[in-house]
């Protein structure tokens, strides 16, 4: 007798079809007895908590330098968070005078301390401090591992390819993983812009997140179907159903490679109009994939890596030497280098960027940079030394007004006199873009676009400001729509406003780069499209495959429909009439 066939729905994160046996990775768990110790052992147990914190913190680099050299730093930077709970003076302190007082183990005071600090970040009603529980968590259990003197959990029986089902990945999992037998991920929570879906991504697998019951609907062992892209999961498939998603295996597989063929070509219309595509980077180490998936450039090179996991600044040589390898390894093909977007999601702890309450919303980006100019500067004069090694362009990112542009300006220009009075040479005429992806900015691109060269649209911001949701709050994950009508309306008019003021606009965002979206923003007139590598020749293949007057029509018919739903849907099936999905 068959089991009835199951299917959940939970959130696309990473586009795909997987078809596999289940695996159910379950959360490590310690129980540490309450014993207790005498005066003469207090300072063994300090010495022991001490050394389980620096192994920890050791442990941690030698992840992040293992996701960077696999994923890319933008993907190592998830582990940030972690090292700062292990700084934590005020966690520590409470444990070493616990331990005195109490006089009991240190792996049981670490353990009680820990829970309390959890219950206290549940409690607080802002969501982003919320989601810091699971980095807490994630770290409480490597120290007191590393307390109890346990092996590390490792994957070494996955001796064959699977699927993982889990409550929820940490970073530490996902960068343990025998990468060649994972073949998707499946979580209770989780979003598109969660650690889980950057690293889904990063790995070319799919993955579906955010179904809630899956790790109590899935047993290991199971038949699992994973459609990454429509966000469904198939619990002991019938024949009928497996055989279908195996024709759409096959035929997704065979279209990524007809893709790769295509990656050399300009991204032209049928009609002939031209396209720029160019690659998002964090590290000049990843130049070699941006050449090979067939980018025209950088589109965006993020200038925060400079800043993170080191307890100094960057000197201006760190930056003028970084910014001329890419300057020169491009070759001629133009690099827009974003001035460091710190804060948000992005500390460096020794610029002392304060933890905000709400912190996309507070001290960071542009508004950090103009409050200390002396590092704003000495990273502007960096790139104009390197700008004379190849075409670079720079972009202030979080700019809400044209106060603020000028302001930056103003520093830019006391950057360039300072080089010339040491005669040192730079490009004179260095383009200055904006990053529009705050809505004021939005509103007023008529204004900016007189006094800069380009608008480069950060979407990841603009939807989750223009909609007031949280893009790294699973709870309001879902309400996360780069095609909500309010959000195209607002491209479409950052665009008309840039290309009224003679400037030509690109996008950076993530949107740049689905192919859901991809002929609405080339019929809405986008003249830039810049995404991570690796999804340059499907983008290209699109482009190539309509006319910019079918293109504009789809764009009219997108944006005269009510809901994110029907945009979808409707561009969804404009692709499936061209045969392009």
């Amino acid at each position: 007798m068959t089991e009835e066939v199951i299917k959940l729905k939970g959130i696309p994160a990473s586009s795909g079809i997987a078809i596999g046996k289940a695996y159910i990775w379950a959360k490590e768990e310690f129980i540490v007895p309450k014993e207790s110790i005498t005066d003469e052992e207090i300072p063994t147990q300090i010495q022991l908590f001490e050394e389980a914190l620096i192994r920890t913190r050791r442990e941690i680099l030698d992840l992040q330098k293992k996701i960077s050299s696999e994923m890319g730093q933008g993907e190592a930077q998830i582990l940030d968070a972690h090292l700062l709970v292990l700084e934590d003076r005020m966690l520590i302190e409470e444990v070493i005078a616990r331990l005195k007082k109490e006089k009991l183990t240190v792996a049981y005071i670490f353990q009680d301390v820990l829970k309390r600090y959890i219950q206290v970040f549940l409690k607080i009603e802002d969501e982003y401090l919320k989601e810091k529980v699971s980095d807490i968590n994630d770290v409480g259990r490597r120290v007191l591992r590393n307390l109890l003197g346990r092996v590390p959990r490792r994957f070494d029986d996955l001796k064959e390819k699977v699927i993982l089902v889990s409550h929820d990945f940490s970073p530490s999992d996902t960068a343990a993983m025998p990468k060649k037998n994972i073949l998707s991920f499946v979580t209770d929570i989780g979003g598109k812009t969660s650690h889980t879906a950057i690293m889904a991504k990063s790995m070319a697998i799919p993955a579906v997140l955010g179904l809630e019951v899956g790790t109590s609907t899935i047993k290991s062992g199971d038949m699992l179907i994973v459609d990454g892209t429509a966000g469904y999961v198939f619990i002991n498939p019938t024949l009928e159903i497996l055989e279908k998603y195996k024709k759409e295996e096959t035929l997704f597989r065979n279209l990524s490679q007809r893709f790769v063929q295509l990656k050399d070509l300009p991204a032209i219309t049928l009609d002939g109009k031209r396209v720029h595509i160019a690659a998002n980077i964090e590290l000049p180490d990843e130049i070699p994939s941006v050449l090979e998936h067939g980018a025209e450039g950088i589109g965006l090179y993020r200038s925060e890596f400079f800043y993170m996991n080191r307890s100094d600044l960057p000197s201006e040589e760190e930056h003028y030497e970084a910014y001329k390898f890419v300057a020169k390894a491009v070759g001629d093909n133009s690099v827009i280098i974003r001035t460091m977007d710190l804060g948000g999601d992005k500390f460096a702890s020794q610029l002392k960027i304060p933890h905000d309450m709400v912190p996309f919303l507070g001290w960071r980006a542009i508004r950090f940079c103009l409050a200390r100019p002396d590092i704003f500067k000495m990273q502007l004069r960096a790139i104009l030394r390197a700008s004379v090694f190849g075409r670079l362009r720079l972009m202030y990112p979080m700019i809400s007004g044209i106060e603020e542009l000028r302001q930056a300006n103003q520093i830019l220009e006391e950057a360039k006199k300072e080089l010339r009075e040491k005669g040192l040479k730079f490009d004179e005429n260095i383009e200055v873009g904006v990053m529009i992806e705050v809505p004021s900015a939005a509103m007023t691109a008529d204004i900016l676009g007189k006094e800069a060269d380009f608008f480069s649209i950060g979407t990841n911001d603009l939807i989750q400001y223009s909609i007031a949701v949280d893009r790294t709050n699973e709870k309001v994950a879902y309400l996360y729509e780069p095609a909500h009508l309010g959000v195209l309306r607002l491209i479409r008019n950052i665009i008309e406003a840039g290309h009224n003021a003679n400037i030509w606009v690109g996008m950076c965002g993530e949107m740049a780069g689905d192919a859901t979206f991809c002929i609405i923003l080339l019929g809405l007139g986008l003249d830039e499209f810049s995404m991570p590598s690796a999804v340059i020749p499907e983008i290209k293949h699109i482009i190539r495959s309509v006319t910019t007057k079918q293109a504009k029509e789809i764009a009219d018919q997108a944006l005269s429909l009510s809901t994110a739903k029907e945009v979808e849907d409707f561009a969804n099936s404009k692709l499936l009439e061209l045969n392009l999905l």
